[in-house]
């Protein structure tokens, strides 16, 4: 049996047809702009929500600290750790699942502190040092109570409680054996470190009345034109 197509017919094959076109076209240019998923380690500090925040890091082979692989993460850390100016940064926060973390506090970042505040948290310069498998034994369960921010929580600050002293083992990036006592906020980044190395975040022990934009101010004077910055730990 022949079908008649009328105009009206047409005219809806027609607008079907171009508006398949349209979205396949879409659809294909769409991909080519895409940027392609890029591998860890990231070259941008990891948020919030990444599942890989999450993850219970695992141990480095003591054999493996020498390998190529290693020391490429430990060198990319270190990059990412100046480029930020971190004062404490963790493998997993750049996607990579290792119990590898890096802590340093030098001269400019001391300033960013009044000396009153460098008196009352115990701030004091640290030489850059690579821990990996670093393990953590507690000297004094005393906990104080000061605000911490996070690299991987851009822009927000919140009073979180910490241990005062412990005793800190690893190996450096050259296999050597690190053993070392730490206080006040020395303590405090490594303990930070060691909660994303077992996949925390200080928002877990934060008191959460206290979780504030780090520049709520000045994100009101500039109409909220404002891009957040990452915390130094």
């Amino acid at each position: 049996m022949a079908i008649k197509l009328t105009n009206t017919h047409v005219g809806t094959i027609y607008s079907q047809t171009r508006l398949l076109s349209y979205k396949t076209l879409f659809s294909w240019y769409s991909g080519l702009l895409k940027p392609k998923p890029i591998k860890p380690p990231h070259k941008h500090i990891i948020q919030i929500g990444d599942p890989r925040l999450r993850a219970v890091s695992q141990p480095v082979p003591y054999d493996d600290i020498y390998t190529e692989k290693i020391q490429s993460l430990v060198k990319h850390l270190a990059g990412i750790f100046k480029k930020y100016n971190c004062i404490g940064l963790s493998a997993p926060q750049v996607g990579v699942q290792l119990r590898i973390f890096i802590m340093g506090l030098n001269e400019k970042s001391l300033q960013e502190y009044s000396p009153k505040e460098r008196k009352l948290k115990e701030i004091t310069l640290i030489k850059p040092m690579v821990i990996i498998n670093p393990e953590v034994k507690i000297l004094d369960f005393k906990k104080l109570v000061f605000s911490e921010s996070c690299g991987s929580i851009k822009g927000f600050c919140a009073d979180v409680p910490r241990y005062y002293s412990l005793e800190l083992k690893g190996f450096n990036e050259i296999g050597e054996h690190i053993n070392m006592n730490a206080t006040g906020f020395t303590a405090r980044i490594i303990q930070h470190e060691m909660d994303h190395l077992d996949g925390k975040l200080y928002t877990d022990s934060m008191d959460r009345k206290t979780l504030s934009c780090t520049c709520w101010e000045v994100v009101n004077d500039r109409n909220g034109k404002v891009e957040l910055p990452y915390g130094p730990v």
